[in-house]
């Protein structure tokens, strides 16, 4: 049965190419997503989750479902960074990256969801966090971040702010198939709406924003009403599992963050392509190539059971 999964039309020709040993895998780039969660508006069970959809004019992921983030700016590393919370060298151990680096990624995850969901978590000391970044202040500040005008640790120096790291959870680790354009090895992490402060829909990667429950993002990615990426969709499925905020950020603690990396191979006739651990996403392709005047369409698989 067809869902919405995200699968570019040019990704068999993509696989081929690869396969065959003309394509060169791209580096991929740090980056960092953020799961911005709440407890459910209606007062029962379960959470809710900022998504926004991607522009169509975007050059990846156009069009799909997705978190607020990006990848890392080089000055996401600067040791001027006002920190608190967990020190960098646990944040280290926790994603399996030199301490500079794991500075950078967390250092993302805040820069990213300011920038593209209005949402700042900051405060003025290590236990305050900001009430409230509405105005036309806050807005020139968030456009002079996406512009590169500004960096970061000078955007805290400013405002007299501390970056709060305690206010993460370390959820997954995804890394784009290597026969992909952009590539990016995304931590995703997951974090609580701070209380007075609200999403801004004015994101200029986005068209579309919305706080929605798992399931029923999940609901309407089955019918393919949204189309999402492999990634967003096995996040939303262990988010889905909880019944508040509070014990998601606690549950984040034991999650693994393996890195997920997309593998093509060939079986008889067909390129197969998976996801390990997540076998709903598998893809089989011909080997052939398709006829020009009718372009191909991958065989979609039965729904797996891993969730």
């Amino acid at each position: 049965m067809a869902n919405g999964q995200w699968y570019p039309p040019e990704w068999p020709d993509r696989i081929r190419a690869l396969a065959a040993g003309t394509l060169v895998p791209a580096e991929p780039r740090r980056a960092a997503t953020v799961l911005l969660l709440r407890d459910a508006a209606d007062g029962a069970a379960g959470v809710e989750v900022h998504m926004l959809r991607r522009r169509t004019s975007m050059a990846f992921a156009a069009g799909a479902y997705a978190y607020p983030g990006g990848g890392v700016d080089p000055r996401d590393d600067d040791r001027q960074v006002r920190w608190a919370g967990p020190e960098r060298r646990e944040w280290a151990a926790r994603l399996g990256v030199p301490e500079r680096e794991a500075q950078a990624i967390v250092c993302a995850a805040v820069r990213e969801t300011f920038e593209e969901a209005g949402v700042l978590l900051a405060g003025e000391s290590p236990d305050t966090v900001v009430a409230d970044t509405t105005g036309a202040d806050w807005a020139a500040d968030r456009q002079a971040l996406i512009a590169r005008d500004l960096s970061f640790a000078e955007f805290l120096r400013r405002r007299g702010l501390v970056l709060r790291s305690d206010l993460l959870g370390a959820w997954a680790r995804w890394i784009t198939p290597e026969f992909e354009p952009r590539r990016y090895d995304t931590w995703f992490f997951v974090a609580a709406l701070p209380e007075g402060q609200r999403t801004s829909d004015d994101s200029s990667e986005a068209d579309r924003t919305v706080w929605i429950r798992p399931e029923r993002a999940l609901e309407a990615y089955d019918r393919a009403e949204l189309s999402m990426m492999p990634p967003t969709v096995a996040t939303l499925r262990t988010l889905a599992t909880y019944a508040r905020v509070e014990s998601a950020l606690a549950g984040s603690t034991d999650h693994d963050l393996t890195p997920v990396l997309a593998r093509a191979r060939m079986e008889g006739e067909e390129l197969v392509l998976s996801w390990p651990g997540h076998e709903e996403f598998t893809k089989h392709i011909p080997t052939a190539a398709p006829n020009p005047d009718a372009p191909a369409t991958p065989t979609a698989p039965s729904r797996g059971t891993n969730r």
